[in-house]
């Protein structure tokens, strides 16, 4: 949910406290190839901790990637398309498009500068970026946010930390979409990126 009420800024406040009270452990958990999903809120935590893109959680660091407010000005409440542009992550196994809902006001990714949007690029870390039905990029609404290159999601040069606007959570029986009785609806796809963190420890 939204921690602290996102009352500086969203995931602000719990990040702080994490890297203060919790930094050693969280380092001593991700060495133990363990897998960390930041969903929403929670991804906005995990850049704002240190954990991605890339995990820095010693001393000082320098936040290399934020989410600011949405273009619209407004919170966003919609169904997205999502197109999976990663070979890296565990948690993404196939190239199918995902419809997944967004719920937030504050989902714009914004990378540091260029050369840290190069480096995503590079190292083939962004795992979503929104985009319309038919898998091509779209401006509003289908990037909800205006996020820069249309990210909708990041994961770790490990791909073990994942984090992402969307809400697979709010996705994973067909019933969770309001039009399931529609033709031509999606499957309830956000189930596979839970299914997929099961398979990477079996």
């Amino acid at each position: 949910g939204f921690s602290y009420g996102d009352d500086i800024s969203a995931g602000k406040i719990f990040s702080v406290r994490l890297r203060i009270e919790l930094g050693n452990q969280l380092g001593e958990y991700v060495e133990r190839d363990k897998l960390i999903l930041g969903i929403c809120n929670g991804f906005q935590v995990l850049v704002k901790t240190g954990l991605l893109p890339e995990p820095d959680l010693g001393g000082e660091f320098s936040q290399r990637v934020t989410l600011s407010e949405n273009d619209s000005g407004k919170f966003e409440d919609r169904w997205v398309w999502l197109k999976p542009s990663s070979k890296r992550c565990v948690f993404l196994e196939s190239d199918e498009m995902i419809y997944l809902p967004v719920a937030h006001a504050e989902g714009k990714v914004i990378p540091k500068d260029d050369s840290v949007l190069d480096e995503l690029i590079a190292n083939d870390q962004i795992v979503f970026k929104y985009s319309s039905a038919d898998g091509k990029s779209g401006g509003y609404p289908a990037n909800p946010n205006g996020s820069v290159n249309d990210i909708a999601g990041i994961c770790d040069q490990s791909g073990r930390i994942l984090g992402l606007m969307p809400h697979p959570e709010r996705h994973i029986t067909e019933t969770h979409n309001p039009r399931w009785t529609r033709k031509n609806i999606p499957s309830a796809s956000g189930l596979a990126i839970f299914e997929n963190a099961v398979k990477y420890f079996s």
